[in-house]
Order: C-alpha cells, then sequence, then structure tokens
C-alpha cells in the first residue's frame, strides 16, 4: 500500500474512542471524537501554500487530507476541536516513506513536518520531532470500516503520555 491508498482508505466520517495514560501522574483518561478526514487534490491552494512554506515543490505532492475533530475529554469540560491539513511528500527512492507536512502539529499548534513510514503490514508510523518533545504514533486498519491508533508523546527526559484508539467510521465524505 501506499501513502495515497492508506490516505483515502482514511477518507471519511469516524467515531474515535480513546484511552490515555498520563504516566507522570500514574492516571488514565477516556475520550470521544467526532473526526473528518476529507481528501484535497494537489492543485488544492492549501496543499500548494504547505509545500511552499516547507520550499518543497508543490508538483511533489498529489494532494492530501483534511482532518477536522470535535471532541471530549472526561477530566475537563473544555471542546476539543480543531483541524489540520496532512500533505505527504514520497521520498523519491522509496515512495512507502517520505515528509508528512502539517499545517498544525500533533503537540503543539505551529506548522511542523514529520516522517511518515508504512511498513510491510500496511500500518502507517508517523513520527514527529518537536523543540521539546517527541511524538510517534502508528495507524492501521483492523477492517475497512475499523481504524487503530497507538501513540505515544515523549517529552525530552521521559515518557509523558501512551495513547490508544479505535475509530469506527460512520460514513463517507466526497474525495
Amino acid at each position: 500500500m501506499d501513502v495515497k491508498e492508506f490516505f483515502q482508505l482514511s477518507a471519511g466520517k469516524w467515531f474515535s474512542q480513546r484511552t490515555s495514560h498520563h504516566l507522570a501522574f500514574k492516571q488514565s483518561e477516556s475520550g470521544k471524537s467526532d473526526i473528518k478526514i476529507e481528501m484535497l487534490a494537489g492543485d488544492d491552494p492549501v496543499v500548494i501554500d504547505l509545500c511552499q512554506q516547507y520550499d518543497i515543490d508543490p508538483k511533489l505532492a498529489w494532494g492530501g487530507a483534511r482532518v477536522t475533530w470535535d471532541g471530549t475529554m472526561e477530566w475537563d469540560s473544555e471542546k476539543h476541536e480543531g483541524s489540520s491539513v496532512l500533505v505527504p511528500i514520497p521520498d523519491l527512492d522509496t515512495p512507502q516513506s517520505g515528509k508528512l507536512l502539517r499545517d498544525v502539529g500533533y503537540a503543539e499548534k505551529a506548522g511542523v513536518a514529520g516522517r511518515y513510514i508504512i511498513g510491510s503490514d500496511d500500518a502507517m508510523t508517523l513520527i514527529t520531532e518537536y523543540e521539546t518533545m517527541y511524538s510517534e504514533e502508528r495507524i492501521w486498519f483492523a477492517s475497512p470500516n475499523l481504524r487503530l491508533r497507538a501513540s505515544i508523546l515523549k517529552r525530552f527526559g521521559g515518557f509523558s503520555m501512551a495513547s490508544f484508539c479505535s475509530e469506527i467510521r460512520m460514513g463517507v465524505t466526497k474525495t
């Protein structure tokens, strides 16, 4: 499977249930989210702008995805919502790996360029290094309508959080 196919399989509306373990506090919490993943064409102005921000030729991007989420966590009443644009740039010699450009990072609100790797088991691993932390997330399909995600968020000096999500497809979006 290549990155384009992985993104296309991910397009749709998903219901996500998350369990996070905060290792420093030795406590767990659960949460739920509605997630929408929409495909973006390579000539979409958002894809072109994001490539240009990282000095990457937009022709190297086949397109990308806009991910929108709206969720809650059990410890707070705060609404967790937002969106991010993801644009994968495959390595020329190994298209199962490459850069993953984001206009908003997973752990920080600034844009970030990470790496992706699609293994022989068709699971995608996303690796992002920030100034003060490291994030690694593994995403795979148990079936076409069930995605699973496991992630760690490590502050330099020790782990801070580990999470597991199960996501059930609730509908499709335009591709």
